[in-house]
């Protein structure tokens, strides 16, 4: 039997496991394991922790952890047995990282955004996400490259994660406490953004980009802090901002990928017996495929449910959308220098060109399947994305 690789916040050494984490970082349920210490009582050896920092039923949490959680417990016939926390409670969006590092969870989302100066290639890659709108491409492309491209890889690597997984947001709209359908309209608002281009845009035509967590844009509208905020439009319902911005406009200012959906903890899945690691990667291809197409439903149905409580949902402007699409082309003609002077890529070029190629490779694959078909995209992760994997070497210190 293999030795169980014990969570970080189960070590003998507690203390020192969680030392590096930001005070302001540590949730009150950790500092309240901490001080358990060892009368925690052992979990089985194939347990292991799972966080996702959205709330349960939030796509990326319902999908890619609860869910996936309950594969991967059928795949593996109940050798692995995912225990997940949800929300903040174990580790705040800006935590993530370094919880997932630090085996305070052995496996965790992370959204990149949050830490660029530690995922400076992710976050050079995620400045493209304004120039696209399809979620269904996006989730499968970025896992192709997060997984394949060897600079995007020693990025993971150096960080101690093993990327396993995508995830890729619905295209991002604006909620708003006024209308904002127009340039007019825009100008001076203070709105949230996830930082990349899209902050940039927001500056270009006036507006007030601010960057906190998604966690954060309910109370900065109710409060006034914020005008509007982006994201996508399930946040309606899931989150209830149709309580505080009760008008949309359905202006793409694109998606959101950078970070692994699953960054699993390198100490802990090289501990991992190879039928495991390959047990995991079919349950990853089948959640993700599970999780965008869910994603994308809820999103359509959430614009319905906001307008049937009497949120006014508008179009944007013929000149708002004409200053999107106009600065869609200056990022194209800026994105190498950007990633060579503001992310530090050597290569800028080598980077988002194969980036772009991936994602082209995966518009020719998706173009003759049914978007709604689990199974079927399923099937085709697992072959062009898992099946050139060997479970045996991916992550293996």
């Amino acid at each position: 039997m293999r030795k169980f690789v014990r969570p970080g916040w189960l070590s003998h050494d507690l203390n020192q496991e969680t030392s590096m984490l930001n005070k302001k970082t540590i949730t009150p349920f950790i500092a309240a394991l901490m001080a358990a210490g060892s009368a925690l009582p052992l979990h089985a050896e194939t347990n292991f922790i799972a966080n996702s920092f959205y709330d349960a039923e939030h796509p990326l949490s319902k999908f890619g952890y609860v869910e996936w959680a309950d594969t991967v417990r059928e795949i593996s016939g109940g050798d692995l047995n995912p225990e997940v926390y949800t929300g903040t409670v174990l580790l705040a969006p800006r935590a993530s990282l370094q919880g997932a590092r630090d085996n305070i969870a052995n496996v965790a989302n992370i959204a990149a955004v949050y830490t660029p100066s530690e995922l400076p290639v992710a976050n050079a890659v995620q400045e493209l996400g304004f120039n696209y709108s399809d979620p269904l491409t996006a989730i499968f492309a970025v896992a192709d490259f997060s997984i394949h491209n060897e600079v995007q890889q020693k990025e993971w690597a150096d960080n101690g994660i093993v990327y396993l997984g995508a995830y890729a947001t619905p295209p991002y709209i604006l909620f708003c406490s006024k209308p904002v359908r127009t340039l007019e309209e825009i100008k001076g608002k203070r709105i949230r953004t996830a930082g990349s281009s899209v902050s940039k845009w927001v500056e270009e035509v006036g507006g007030i980009p601010v960057n906190v967590p998604s966690s954060e844009m309910y109370t900065g509208l109710e409060r006034g802090t914020l005008d509007c905020a982006t994201n996508a439009a399930n946040d309606l319902i899931d989150r209830s901002l149709w309580e505080v911005a009760p008008y949309t406009t359905e202006l793409s200012t694109g998606m959101y990928w950078s970070g692994p959906e699953w960054g699993f903890n390198a100490g802990f899945w090289s501990g991992l017996t190879t039928t495991q690691r390959k047990q995991l990667m079919d349950a990853t291809a089948h959640a993700m495929s599970s999780m965008v197409v869910n994603y994308l439903a809820r999103s359509n149905a959430a614009l319905d449910e906001a307008k049937a409580k009497g949120n006014e949902i508008y179009q944007p402007s013929a000149e708002l959308m004409a200053s999107v699409e106009a600065f869609r082309e200056k990022v194209l003609g800026d994105i190498y220098t950007v990633a060579e002077d503001k992310y530090g890529v050597a290569d800028g070029m080598s980077l988002i060109d194969d980036f772009r190629f991936t994602y082209a490779k995966w518009e020719g694959l998706l173009e003759n399947v049914d978007r709604t078909d689990i199974d079927a995209l399923d099937a085709i992760a697992r072959k062009e994305i898992y099946g050139t994997l060997d479970p045996a070497t991916y992550g293996v210190n």
